[in-house]
């Protein structure tokens, strides 16, 4: 039986083969000359198909297969574990682990404190929210999420979303309890929207959001950040709420003459300097990445003493303050459930939780890639959604897995989430007994920390390779880049996301199509672009659809086959051929087609009709050809007009080009 190869490389006829043969109907499968013919499936119920469906979207993961033939003690046991994975890992957990977690949690606790302190002031909140957020949500998470990389805590995009947004709504400044009150409320409904995807098994939603417009949002969201740091970088008291460049740039410069500090700047400058120059050499050489690690802790500590003993704060130099000591103090009763708030607080958190579960996921797979195991998007969405929840009634504003922390938890060797636990109890023991000493650390060595904490966010490389493979992404990705950084956080992130389904709308309702010819002494047909040695078979015309028909992109595809046919028989005109007397349509990657597209096929098959022009069909997939058949096409076509390959077709209606083969 001669092969035809699908463009992918797989053989189709094997595929369809296996297709058929599991299908054991009469009708459908028997040997005709050298092939077979087109298999039809056993015809489902509407239940079947339903369930199918629904399995299909939410359970592709067949969540219950391991719970079959188990006793009930230990289907409970199962359920409690994929609840709490903690439950699982824990009872192999050794001191050996212990160890590689202990270091690792030390060294993410040296870089989370003084970040912390600095996230929180983005978001507008005082600084020992932002080590609360450290303290009760990475517990959580411990114990109920499936990554062991991640490290939790707040992270500077969100900080800056929740910063923008809330203070569009109360002023932090004058009313700070109603804004905290806000920033919980958000933190809250963030938690129930991710929870919620998880439970419901909607996690599929956060992959509207591309890997390009991603790239793109988060470099505006870096740029926008390090803007915002100018206030604290160069001492100046009066700065714009506004976070788009053009109204920043305009403070800046605004201030130039009166309001820069030179004390302030000269803090900020050389501690910058100092960090990057920790962070090259923990780029450059992994066995260092403690540098990069504990270079922000040694700058506030320096920097906190210097401003100490010279008392730089009495020449201008703005400093922390005051941090409230103790631990997180209780919150419920402060969240918005009812009043004017209550809905800016959901779509506040809404955004803020999607984005959050967004970079979270990304990170967790990234370093579950590099390690060789895998991690459920569902039940991660549950337990950042739960901790957050948690974290909203104990005084946390949103925190989600931070990228620069993970990314220091892998190098310094974390065995499990024990380093969160390590890096939660560090954060607890600062809150109880040392944040006094951070009175007179300067906010400009906040903002050196998170300029040079967000420049890694800046992934110039993937923006690159992005414009070099596909000039659409690349739009998606400039387009976010350019709605963060001259309009606003959200109206970048909306730009992402409609672009990104733009483009999901373009393929649709645009699908390819392509002419195929035969390759020189073979029994393949290829698209005549892609193999210019392809030739075309004399009298037949082989057009490709690459892709499902539907009602959004039916109508194209037969306006797309009858201009091949046109611009063919044009062709053939002008060079005296012989006229085109068969359409051979391949199917093999049209996976589904609707009602609208069986309608098109039927317009297709009278238009051919007039120009006395007979349609082929080669290779239907199980889905079509019962589709097909129980719109009664085929009997409309002729079941002798229904093939499993080209070959076969071309071999039935041009014998002579498969004989000179």
């Amino acid at each position: 039986m001669p092969r035809a190869v699908s463009d992918g490389g797989e053989s189709i006829d094997t595929d369809v083969a296996s297709r058929t043969s599991s299908h054991r109907r009469v009708d459908s499968v028997h040997q005709h000359g050298h092939g077979y013919n087109v298999g039809v499936p056993p015809k489902k119920s509407l239940f079947a198909e339903f369930s199918d469906a629904v399995k299909e979207t939410f359970f592709a993961d067949d969540p219950l297969r391991q719970y079959k033939d188990l006793p009930r003690s230990k289907k409970i046991w199962l359920g409690l574990e994929q609840v709490f994975p903690v439950l699982g890992w824990g009872r192999n957990y050794s001191l050996g682990k212990f160890k590689g977690d202990l270091i690792a949690g030390l060294t993410i606790a040296s870089l989370c404190i003084p970040q912390d302190i600095g996230y929180s002031k983005l978001a507008n909140l005082p600084p020992q929210v932002g080590l609360y957020s450290s303290f009760v949500p990475p517990l959580i998470y411990a114990a109920m999420g499936s990554s062991r990389d991640i490290a939790i805590g707040p992270v500077a995009v969100v900080s800056l979303l929740l910063g923008t947004l809330l203070q569009n709504e109360i002023d932090p400044n004058t009313h700070p309890l109603e804004y905290s009150r806000l920033a919980f409320t958000a933190t809250f409904f963030a938690g129930v929207t991710q929870a919620a995807l998880g439970f419901f098994r909607l996690g599929f939603i956060i992959e509207f959001l591309s890997h390009a417009a991603i790239v793109g949002f988060m470099a505006g969201a870096a740029i926008t950040i390090a803007l915002q740091q100018l206030k604290g970088f160069l001492g100046i008291a009066h700065f714009t709420k506004k976070s788009d460049i053009v109204s920043v740039m305009k403070s800046v410069w605004g201030n130039v003459h009166h309001g820069w500090n030179w004390q302030t700047i000269l803090i900020g400058a050389s501690f910058l300097a100092f960090l990057l120059v920790a962070k090259y050499i923990g780029k450059k050489n992994k066995k260092l990445f403690w540098v990069s690690a504990i270079a922000p802790l040694i700058s506030v500590i320096i920097s906190t003493f210097f401003v100490y003993i010279t008392r730089a704060d009495k020449h201008g130099v703005a400093i922390v303050k005051n941090i409230k000591k103790g631990i997180n103090p209780p919150s419920a009763s402060l969240i918005y459930f009812s009043g004017p708030y209550l809905a800016t607080g959901f779509r506040v958190g809404a955004v803020a939780g999607m984005i959050g579960l967004t970079e979270a996921i990304a990170i967790g797979r990234t370093f579950a890639a590099l390690k060789g195991y895998q991690i459920d998007g569902n039940k991660e969405m549950v337990a950042l959604g739960t901790m957050n929840i948690v974290g909203s009634m104990t005084s946390c504003y949103v925190a989600t897995g931070s990228f620069s922390r993970s990314a220091v938890n892998y190098m310094a060797g974390c065995k499990t989430a024990v380093s969160n636990v390590v890096m939660a109890t560090v954060v607890m023991l600062t809150l109880l007994l040392i944040t006094p000493l951070f009175k007179y650390t300067p906010n400009a060595i906040l903002s050196s920390i998170i300029i040079s904490a967000v420049l890694g966010l800046i992934d110039y490389e993937s923006a690159y390779l992005i414009w070099k493979v596909d000039k659409l992404d690349f739009l998606a990705c400039l387009g976010a880049f350019i709605g963060v950084i001259f309009s606003s956080v959200e109206y970048g992130l909306l730009v992402a996301v409609a672009i990104s389904l733009a483009k999901i709308l373009l393929q649709v309702t645009r699908p390819r199509t392509a002419l195929l010819g035969n390759l020189p002494r073979t029994t393949i047909y290829r698209n005549v672009e892609q193999y210019p040695d392809a030739t075309k078979v004399p009298g037949v015309l082989i057009v490709r659809v690459d892709s499902a028909i539907y009602f959004t992109n039916s109508n194209y595809i037969k306006e797309r086959i009858l201009r091949w046919l046109r611009d063919e028989e044009e062709q053939q005109q002008d060079q005296k051929l012989s006229k085109i007397e068969f359409l051979i349509v391949e199917l093999s990657p049209v996976i589904d087609i609707d009602t609208s597209g069986i309608h098109a096929l039927e317009e297709l098959l009278k238009a051919l009709q007039k120009r006395k022009i007979q349609l082929v069909l080669a290779n239907p997939g199980p889905v079509v050809i019962q589709k097909l058949r129980s719109a009664k096409f085929t009997d409309l076509i002729g079941e002798d007009k229904i093939f499993l390959t080209v070959s076969d077709a071309v071999k039935k209606f041009a014998p002579k080009v498969v004989d000179n083969v």
